[in-house]
């Protein structure tokens, strides 16, 4: 006699049910559709936004005038006296902050009240550091130097440019 006649027939496993599922794939199916969601989401509002901060402003008539007023005045090279220039900067400046704050009283500003006026409007001119554009034009002889000529216009022309 075969000992294997005498063995039970073999048991079919039951079929493997696709209902519920394991509890790995409820997260997946809750965490799919939110990355569909925001990948969209990224997508569609994204390039919008970067398309919003890259676009420049247009300059509004005052202030190209400004610029071009700036472009015309006649800088101080050479060791020529730097008080004229030095206060036409200041006038035009003060213009400038009549017409876009006259609430603030800006026209009123000496010293350092009115650099710190500037420089709260526009941070990025930087023209806390020219102290000689409020106490220059009082020096007798005041001269500059072209490195300082050419930054302090710079920095005029970036304020009346980004000013807030």
């Amino acid at each position: 006699m075969n000992p294997l006649d005498q063995l039970q027939p073999t048991i079919a496993p039951p079929p493997v049910a696709w209902w519920p599922p394991a509890p790995g794939w409820w997260l997946l199916a809750v965490l799919l559709p939110l990355l569909l969601w925001g990948l969209w989401y990224l997508r569609r509002y994204l390039p919008k936004i970067k398309r919003r901060q890259q676009a420049e402003q247009p300059l509004d008539p005052l202030r190209l005038a400004a610029l071009s007023e700036l472009a015309a005045l006649h800088k101080p090279y050479d060791g020529a006296p730097a008080g004229p220039w030095l206060q036409q900067l200041n006038a035009l400046l003060k213009r400038l902050c009549r017409a876009h704050y006259p609430q603030d009283h800006s026209h009123t500003l000496s010293g350092r009240a009115w650099l710190a006026f500037l420089d709260n409007r526009c941070p990025a001119a930087g023209l806390t550091r020219y102290m000689v554009l409020v106490e220059g034009s009082y020096r007798a002889g005041c001269t500059l130097d072209d490195k300082a000529i050419a930054g302090l216009n710079q920095a005029v022309d970036t304020w009346i440019r980004k000013h807030v």
